[in-house]
């Protein structure tokens, strides 16, 4: 499956204003991580995000979420956004709330 690579730069771009990231394709799009853990991408025309498991029914209310499935099943931790949905202010909403979610983990 090819990805947005619009909605991709624009991914790189705001989270490498935080911190120097990684690409990596992944799940058939492009993932970007941040000391060897996901924080976010983009499949196909969506974006891909990590989310804490304590934020992830407040985040599944927020227009365009929906849980991110891999062959009939749900991957905790992890939701994709509609990319209609995604301008500048909701993008960087979304890739904060994946900061917060990949911060907690260890570096790999």
């Amino acid at each position: 499956m090819a990805y947005d690579e619009v909605l991709a730069e624009r991914v790189r771009e705001q989270l490498e204003a935080t911190e120097p990231v990684t690409a990596k394709k992944m799940f058939g799009g492009l993932v970007f991580m941040a000391q060897g853990n996901t924080v976010a991408g983009v499949v196909g025309d969506e974006l891909f995000v990590r989310v804490a498991p304590e934020d992830t029914v407040e985040a599944l209310t927020r227009p365009g979420a929906r849980p991110f499935e891999v062959k009939g099943r749900v991957s905790k931790g992890w939701l994709l956004v509609a990319g209609e949905v995604l301008d500048d202010d909701v993008l960087d909403d979304w890739l904060h709330l994946g900061w917060e979610a990949a911060a907690e983990l260890p570096p790999k």
